[in-house]
């Protein structure tokens, strides 16, 4: 699929809704000098091509009793079963990510847990029954930061 080309106008909406999402079109409008039907078609376009795939609030996991942040590495006993492990992960609330990789694991996992010991009990209540031969576990103790990839008309 080829990909889509942005113009000016484009990146400097979706750089304006990356500051904020929630910014009315019409204050998106006024700073970009044009109508509010543009933006909106604008915004639309960039939906309906993929470039925009929604919008959401990000909740700080600590400040709802989530303190403990993982990434697990799965090594599974039967390839062949991705796809049903995945749809098992799909299940567990904990688990926020799921990525097929390459290299070392089949796949790899971020979740959340409210402590250690939630996250034992998650790897070996919630996890351990998905058909893995072995896992490995990296405690993050601290998100540095996070962020979108900039958006520019350039390569």
């Amino acid at each position: 699929m080829a990909r889509p080309q942005l113009d000016a106008l484009d990146v400097k909406i979706l750089n304006l809704l990356l500051d904020n999402a929630r910014r009315p079109f019409l204050e998106i409008a006024r700073e970009c000098k044009v109508s509010g039907a543009a933006v909106h078609q604008r915004i639309a376009r960039l939906q309906s091509i993929g470039v925009i795939q929604g919008s959401q609030l990000n909740i700080n996991p600590s400040s709802i009793g989530f303190d403990t942040c993982a990434y697990i590495g799965f090594f599974l006993k039967d390839p062949s079963k991705l796809n049903e492990v995945v749809d098992r992960l799909k299940q567990i609330p904990e688990v926020v990510e799921c990525h097929f990789t390459t290299g070392r694991y089949d796949l790899f996992i971020k979740l959340y847990a409210h402590n250690n010991d939630h996250l034992l009990s998650v790897i070996q209540e919630k996890l351990l029954g998905l058909g893995l031969a072995r896992t490995e576990s990296l405690i993050s103790f601290k998100e540095l930061f996070n962020r979108q990839l900039p958006i520019s008309t350039q390569e």
